[in-house]
């Protein structure tokens, strides 16, 4: 018997309607509708920074951006936005767990308190944690005899961007520990894993993208916080004075292309940090794809 005939170029054109075929507008529509949206909102804003860099010379733009005091600012920012994203990614972990994996009373007033940062005026948050951690405030006057100085310090102002970027990294890891089925676990125990090997061999693989992630958002909405770290950092130059407080203390002296380079070198920092964990997290979902 003969073997039908299969026409590719009938096959082609159906697989391209199928591919096509999407609930939402046509793609041209669609495409130009987001272009026209992330243009409003990042590409023109971003455009007019580097014009505003632009007009300026290079020996002016180098004085602007390494000055004794930006540096500080540069190194304060940084290693206290990436303290708190490391706390929050150990942490945000153990936290994700316990609401995901036990039952126990108050568990949905718990979880919701993890969003308090996201629903708190950052000011009101500022205000609080110095309020809680100055010398005669209500955790701070217990620590103040021991010499464990919190507000006003590079401490506090790491306080203050833990407690804003928990969120980020809870919610992160959340949905994929749910997808995670205790019989998993229960599997590799009949298997004879211990705990420890189930957490680095079983858990950690699963959740390592999630957690990169959490940590990406967190170190990027600590980096330019202001609401919050302004109260509790003091605003001490060369001590506890971050980036956006002295961007803002350029704009206020209309210094408004000092401002725009520090701003630029901060997005370029932030660009290059954010695609590193992306890459990272990328190699990550790779590495521990099953074959």
């Amino acid at each position: 018997m003969a073997e039908p005939s299969i026409n590719s170029t009938s096959l082609e054109n159906k697989w391209m309607q199928i591919k096509r075929y999407s609930v939402l507008p046509g793609f041209t529509l669609a495409s130009g509708f987001a272009i026209t949206y992330l243009s409003l909102l990042v590409l023109i804003p971003f455009a007019a920074l580097f014009l505003r860099v632009y007009q300026m010379s290079w020996p002016d733009f180098l004085q602007a951006v390494t000055a004794p005091r930006v540096l500080a600012s540069y190194k304060l920012s940084l290693g206290a936005s990436l303290a708190g994203a490391l706390i929050n990614m150990f942490f945000g972990l153990i936290v994700a767990w316990v609401l995901v994996r036990y039952s126990f009373p108050g568990k949905r007033f718990f979880d919701s308190l993890i969003d308090l940062p996201f629903a708190l005026p950052t000011a009101v948050a500022g205000v609080t944690l110095t309020t809680l951690y100055s010398a005669n405030g209500w955790i701070g006057r217990f620590v103040e005899p021991f010499g464990l100085k919190i507000a006003f310090t590079p401490l506090g102002i790491t306080l203050a961007l833990t407690f804003i970027g928990l969120p980020f990294v809870v919610r992160a890891i959340q949905p994929v520990l749910e997808d995670l089925e205790g019989e998993v676990e229960e599997a590799a125990a009949c298997l004879g894993a211990s705990r420890r090997y189930t957490f680095v061999h079983v858990i950690l693989p699963t959740v390592t993208p999630a957690m990169l992630t959490g940590f990406a958002l967190a170190f990027a909405r600590a980096l330019g916080e202001y609401g919050s770290v302004v109260f509790i950092s003091g605003n001490m130059p060369m001590k506890t004075e971050i980036t956006p407080l002295l961007i803002m203390t350029k704009l206020e002296q209309y210094d408004y292309q000092g401002a725009a380079a520090i701003a630029l070198v901060m997005l370029l920092l932030s660009f290059v940090v954010l695609l590193s964990i992306n890459m990272l997290q990328w190699w990550s979902g790779r590495r521990y794809v099953p074959r």
